[in-house]
């Protein structure tokens, strides 16, 4: 097939569908894309005859069914004029041919995304033509994997056509990430590609579709690997308003930045302040990228501010930091955009961090954007699941128990750790599965017409590179056996009838179970093992082995195998944990175990886009990492949700703190880029808790099936659920409710129920002490409390109340304890709401509502039920527009039985019922607090809390 061809026809196609989907008012469908494409085969009839016309339509109907929800953005209007207006985007060529570019790449629902999201980001940046001295400094947090490179390829090109003149990105801390995003950029911004040795450069990418030369941008690096910013070159650039923009992709490096600093001091600088005899850039705006702007970017030095919040003007920022921000303050027209998935770190830049040599810290004081995923992403809280999305235990992922790999890569180990297996030099039982199962993806991929496309394995169990090059020979020794088995036929029968089996009865039911819940708008086709085993010697034959690190010199050539698709099993550590693409990446092998939130989401290399092929996706990871990236993942959710409410509430960064959930084990960030983070007194107001660990051991179980019994019994009389205070229409629930409990009684109970040791968040006896703090202030005094079952023949009794038990099925396999995802449905928090507080509630959650995150679990259109963090906020808060009051003064407890039959736990079969339960506290003004370590607050939450926010 005509690639070529094929792209050109695509793009006409989705323009054709989008204007008559427009015209018609109505969504895309397999009929209107059969209408168009017979129009435009009458003016195109030579292209089709070298394309496939049924993988143009199947095309066509994946992108149709494309959704991205919508951003958020918070921001600060000081000393910012608004300016990104029509007028101001007329005659943009940088933009128009990005776009037309990305149209082959992106369904046309996901490239107007794009556009949107850019002019959000470009806006909230200063008009490069405004006079005087500016400072904009934000932050676009994204998700890992999530397309951020095409959207900052994107900002840049209307930067530049907006009249920004020098446009930095930093690139990571790695040359061969520098040089992919060299690659990338000087295929959507640059037009040419930047070959260190030639003179007539070649177009690539927006350069083949708009060749005029005069409007090609300067580069100051290229892609080779040593490509980046140096003296020979700085000696032979010099720079003046009238010429078209320059663009610098450059390292986190030391020596790059003092000669690039050393540059704009020496050819650049037109001006010197005569009061500081620093040297200024007075006729350039200045636009700084910072790709991956929690690492190498954030200054992790001591004493930033006094002990009353001042800034120290004289403190030694880190290195790296430190002439990023030396950088920045030699421009009097500037603005710096950090881009993260993981802005841990970036919340905990101290707002208040200025010198006088380097200028404020990278805090971002302008704005903060929060991008939607597309409904096509898969993220940690699709893959790990959240307490909001996911379905557990699907077949994406394969738990590694201890047994399948401490023997040969123990979780601690030093560099001269040699790994063997069963005494042998080769590699486990479940990574040779896992390449078995690449060797499955690619086949399949390859019979589903996609062998031209790139296709990877990620091999990531030790951060030493002597370690991870005995681990290449191991990997490629067992492809080369099998290689060489199935090019020969020799000693084929076992294995052959083993991968048989294995993708027959394991494989292939998993791709089903995938597609059922996480694939939409795709018909990917199976194909029997008589198929797949027609061209396995063809498959094995194209897989490569490579080691990426800092000492090997194979590199990932996906450029250079672009026709043919490269099928490469990579295998690494540090390289590969942060920024790197691996395309199409199928199968990871996955045991490191750092113990950082924003570490651990960026080794996650597994996220991203997979169009085509998610269901012959597998991540084997060891039981402990599923259950860290599934706690990440809420983690995640709740910052964003913070996001969400900050931008409800129209408040801008510096206004609101962020809070971080901590974890026993894991830390938020590294400890030096926390430095401006403290412990911090905790306040559960406006939280959800729920129980979701509980012990193996029937006796405690008893133990707290006794407590919650005599607890309910202490309440007297129930009322049936269905009698609360407003119960909208459809719905029902099964159980009883009890009205104005007193607090001693609940803190009783919270003291007699043992929450599991591992149950890093929910600790009964501290919830206890935080009722009784809130007391004090005339909060939390009376309870609601609800005993809930599931619709049925009541199955047990407590408290003499007949009650149907819940089923909630292990999440992974744990020696000590019975972990679940998520213990309540949704709807349970709005019990005893009454119809003005359910109707306030829903208008919050339409309004904090972002369409069509998938990652998130938000569907295509509002919610018609209200959520928990809103109910709670209006139970706190109240709705002044809707004649609510708040209503402190009651607690929600909702306490249910699970069965021990259905937790798919053996120890637990005929045992007790697991006694559960969950606590929704109203949000509060109310500084009363408890002391717990867990918790982590960053310099505006803690600053506030000590009087030192302006």
């Amino acid at each position: 097939m005509n690639q070529r061809a094929f792209d050109s026809i695509l793009s006409m196609a989705q323009n054709m569908l989008r204007r008559a989907s427009e015209r018609e008012q109505s969504p895309i469908t397999p009929e209107m894309i059969e209408r168009e494409l017979k129009k435009l085969e009458l003016v195109a009839a030579d292209d089709f005859d070298e394309i496939d016309r049924d993988a143009l339509v199947e095309e066509l109907i994946r992108r149709s069914s494309r959704t991205v929800g919508e951003n958020a953005t918070l921001f600060s209007g000081e000393d910012h004029v608004p300016w990104l207006n029509a007028d101001r985007k007329k005659g943009w060529s940088y933009w128009r041919r990005y776009s037309e570019y990305m149209e082959t790449r992106l369904p046309w629902t996901a490239l107007d995304a794009l556009d949107v999201a850019t002019d959000e980001v470009l806006a909230q940046l200063e008009d490069p033509l405004r006079e005087g001295a500016w400072d904009r400094r934000g932050l676009v947090v994204g998700h890992v994997q999530s397309g951020k490179t095409g959207n900052y390829a994107g900002l840049i090109c209307k930067a530049a056509d907006a009249g920004y003149k020098i446009i930095i990105v930093l690139a990571g801390l790695h040359n061969n990430l520098r040089s992919q995003t060299q690659i990338r950029l000087d295929e959507g911004f640059l037009g040419f590609a930047t070959i260190s040795d030639g003179d007539d450069l070649p177009a690539v990418g927006v350069g083949l579709i708009d060749s005029d030369r005069s409007i090609r941008p300067n580069a100051a690096t290229n892609r080779s690997d040593s490509g980046d910013f140096n003296t020979q070159l700085a000696a032979r650039m010099n720079v003046s308003p009238e010429q078209r923009p320059w663009l610098f992709v450059i390292k986190k490096n030391k020596t790059v930045l003092e000669r690039l600093l050393h540059w704009i001091r020496n050819r650049v600088a037109d001006h010197t302040d005569p009061v500081t005899g620093r040297k200024l850039v007075t006729n350039l705006p200045l636009l700084v990228i910072d790709d991956e702007s929690d690492h190498g970017s954030v200054d992790t030095g001591e004493d930033v501010v006094d002990e009353n919040g001042n800034p120290d003007t004289e403190h030694q920022p880190t290195t790296i930091n430190r002439l990023i921000r030396s950088v920045l303050h030699h421009f009097t027209r500037k603005a710096y955009v950090g881009y993260t998935a993981t802005p841990f770190a970036n919340i905990f830049i101290h707002d208040k961090g200025e010198t006088e040599e380097h200028g404020p810290d990278l805090f971002p004081s302008a704005f903060i954007t929060n991008l939607a995923a597309p409904s096509n992403y898969v993220g940690p809280g699709r893959v790990f699941g959240s307490s909001s999305a996911t379905p557990e235990n699907l077949p994406l992922i394969r738990p590694l128990e201890d047994s399948e790999f401490q023997s040969w890569m123990p979780q601690k180990h030093k560099s001269h750790w040699r790994p063997r297996w069963n005494g042998e030099d080769r590699i486990p039982d479940s990574l040779a599965e896992a390449v078995r199962s690449f060797i499955y993806a690619c086949a399949v991929r390859k019979l589903r017409g996609q062998g031209a496309k790139h296709s990877s394995m990620l091999v990531h169990v030790s951060r030493f590179t002597a370690i991870q090059s005995t681990v290449v020979n191991q990997v490629a020794s067992y492809v080369q056996d099998l290689k060489g088995r199935y090019s020969r036929s020799i000693d084929l029968a076992s294995v052959e009838d083993l991968m048989r089996r294995e993708y027959e009865n394991v494989f292939l039911p998993g791709m089903a179970t995938i597609r059922a819940v996480l694939v939409e708008g795709e018909n990917l086709k199976d194909f029997a093992w008589s198929d797949i085993r027609s061209i396995l010697p063809d498959v094995i034959s194209d897989i490569r082995v490579r080691e990426i690190n800092g000492t090997a010199k194979d590199a990932l050539d996906y450029a250079d195998n672009e026709a043919t698709g490269l099928k490469v099993i990579a295998v690494g550590g540090d390289k590969l944990a942060r920024g790197l693409t691996l395309e199409g990446l199928c199968t990871s092998y996955f045991l490191r175990t750092a113990r950082m939130y924003d570490t651990l989401m960026q080794m996650g290399r597994w996220f991203g886009y997979r169009d085509g092929y998610l269901d012959v996706c597998r991540l084997y990871t060891s039981l402990e990492m599923i259950e860290w990236f599934g706690h990440i993942a809420d983690a995640a959710e709740e910052l964003r949700q913070e996001f969400d409410n900050m931008v409800a509430a129209g408040a801008t960064p510096k206004q609101f703190g962020l809070r971080v959930r901590s974890h026993s084990v894991l830390t938020i960030t590294s400890r030096a880029k926390m430095r401006n983070a403290k412990a911090m007194q905790l306040t559960y107001a406006g939280d959800l808790l729920q129980t979701i660990v509980f012990p193996n051991d029937p006796t405690p179980l008893q133990a707290n099936f006794y407590a919650a019994d005599r607890f309910l019994s202490r309440l007297g009389a129930p009322v049936d659920l269905n009698m609360q205070a407003y119960r909208p229409e459809g719905q029902r629930w099964s159980g009883y409710l009890w009205r104005d409990a007193g607090s001693l009684d609940v803190i009783t109970f919270l003291r007699e129920y043992q929450t599991h040791s591992a149950s890093f968040r929910i600790m009964s006896p501290l919830i206890a002490d935080f009722i009784e703090e809130m007391n004090k202030d005339g909060e939390l005094i009376n309870w609601t409390v609800a005993l809930i079952g599931k619709e049925g023949e009541a199955d047990r009794s407590i408290a003499g109340h007949p009650i149907t038990m819940l089923d909630r099925k292990k999440t992974v396999d744990h020696p000590d304890r019975y972990s679940i995802k998520t213990l309540i449905s949704p709807r349970d928090q709005a019990i005893d709401l009454t119809e003005k507080q359910w109707n306030a509630a829903l208008a919050r959650s339409q309004e904090t509502w972002r369409k069509g995150d998938a990652e998130r679990n938000e569907g295509k259109e509002p919610p018609k039920e209200p959520r928990g963090p809103e109910i709670r906020r209006v139970l706190g808060d109240g709705h002044p527009g809707m004649d609510v009051l708040p209503r402190r003064d009651r607690g929600l407890l909702m306490m249910y039985l699970l069965d021990p039959d259905k937790a798919d736990v053996p120890v637990l079969r005929g045992g007790p019922p697991v006694a559960a339960w969950a606590l929704s506290f109203p949000s509060s003004t109310s500084t009363r607090t408890v002391s717990n370590s867990k918790y982590m607050g960053n310099s505006v939450l803690w600053g506030e809390l000590n009087g030192w926010v302006d």
